[in-house]
């Protein structure tokens, strides 16, 4: 017979929070499947015609996979990945300098085996 009203707890991965001079708080989460992490191998070195394009795609799919919550000064936090990432491919220049050197960091320490951007 089965037990009603037992639920498992969900277990969640850890989030670090990240914040720039301008006020913005972007929350990245601690943990990558094997999976995910072969795939960001294959974007990273996936163009051998335009490494720059590779490089590219490779920041966009950590950041898509990563990004858990980004509260851009002044505005409503986003937290839907349709919206997390639509304001990546919207940011300005300097954003995507401080986005990609976070992205740096975060692999640095909870994934030092995988390869910055």
């Amino acid at each position: 017979m089965a037990k009603k009203g037992r639920r498992r707890e969900r277990i969640r991965a850890p989030e670090s929070e990240y914040r720039d001079e301008h006020g913005s708080v972007l929350v990245l989460r601690g943990s990558l499947t094997p999976a995910t992490r072969q795939q960001y191998a294959a974007e990273l070195h996936g163009n051998v015609l335009s490494q720059e394009d590779a490089w590219q795609r490779a920041v966009e799919f950590l950041f898509e996979r990563l990004a858990v919550r980004w509260d851009v000064a002044g505005a409503e936090p986003l937290t839907k990945q349709k919206e997390l990432l639509g304001r990546f491919r919207f940011a300005s220049a300097a954003e995507r300098q401080w986005i990609r050197g976070v992205l740096r960091e975060h692999l640095a320490e909870h994934f030092p085996d995988m390869e910055t951007p």
